[in-house]
């Protein structure tokens, strides 16, 4: 019973992700107006707007004007709700659970943004850096750099909250640092942007929920990620070597990677090194 819940709360969630997929890169509120057909303009009923099933049962198009309805609806519904069975049995009902479960609602919006208009909204990074942090006090990243770095300074280390909270801000100036080094550094090179402000603030507010460490092996994940795949996209369909890729996107599906195998393959590869 508890998947069926969570799973069907991640439907419903992920339909207002739609909302905020398509508006929110527009400028435009997510609360007002109500959903509208975006050809016809009518307004959707609310039995027309059932996660997934009202989708089938129209045959993906709109009751009234007949237009299709883009099958990256059902896609965004039905891929929230999995995630959030998968945090669910990860993590359990737990703190730990609703913070990744909120954490993969911020990054599927930004996935399919990015994907879609080039854009990495500031409220959805804002809010989840806010959320970051929040969570922190009561569900840390569990980093350890925080503890490390308090064992080197103090002869006691602070309290756990505090430890959490100087390993989400870690991660977050590392996480947002580093990719504005890289995009800077491109820019003084190639004398053109190369990676916009947007990837660096998606990456605060990745590296305030999984520190210092987890928040590296994201960076690396996504850019082995975009540059193969994207170098096969681009080969395939004969893109110019100036094609934009979405490499938000791409640290998007990293991050989520991340916050169901980082751990394990961390601690895989600290044992090898010998730390």
């Amino acid at each position: 019973m508890g998947e069926i819940f969570v799973f069907v709360l991640g439907l419903v969630i992920g339909s207002f992700l739609n909302v905020c997929i398509y508006r929110l890169p527009r400028g435009e509120s997510v609360v007002r107006p109500r959903s509208r057909c975006p050809a016809c303009g009518v307004q959707i009923r609310a039995w027309d707007n059932l996660p997934v099933v009202s989708f089938l049962l129209l045959g993906g198009r709109c009751r009234h004007c007949r237009a299709a309805i883009s099958p990256l609806y059902p896609v965004v519904e039905l891929l929230t709700g999995l995630l959030f069975v998968a945090c669910y049995g990860a993590f359990g009902a737990t703190v730990a659970g609703a913070k990744w479960m909120v954490f993969a609602a911020l990054l599927v919006v930004l996935f399919f943004s990015d994907l879609r208009e080039r854009i990495l909204p500031d409220a959805v990074n804002y809010t989840g850096l806010a959320l970051g942090f929040g969570f922190s006090f009561f569900s840390g990243p569990d980093d350890g750099t925080a503890l490390w770095l308090s064992r080197k300074l103090f002869a006691m280390p602070p309290p756990d909250p505090v430890l959490a909270f100087v390993d989400a801000l870690a991660g977050a100036a590392l996480g947002g640092g580093l990719l504005w080094l890289v995009g800077e550094g491109y820019f003084r090179l190639r004398g053109r942007e190369g990676m916009g402000l947007g990837d660096v603030k998606m990456m605060l507010m990745v590296g305030a929920f999984l520190g210092v460490k987890r928040t590296l092996l994201a960076i690396l994940l996504g850019s082995l990620g975009g540059s193969v795949l994207g170098l096969l996209y681009i080969l395939a369909w004969r893109k110019g070597s100036d094609y934009e890729l979405p490499f938000g996107s791409f640290l998007a599906g990293a991050a989520l990677v991340t916050v169901f195998f980082g751990t394990p393959v961390i601690a895989w590869y600290q044992r090898v090194a010998g730390f």
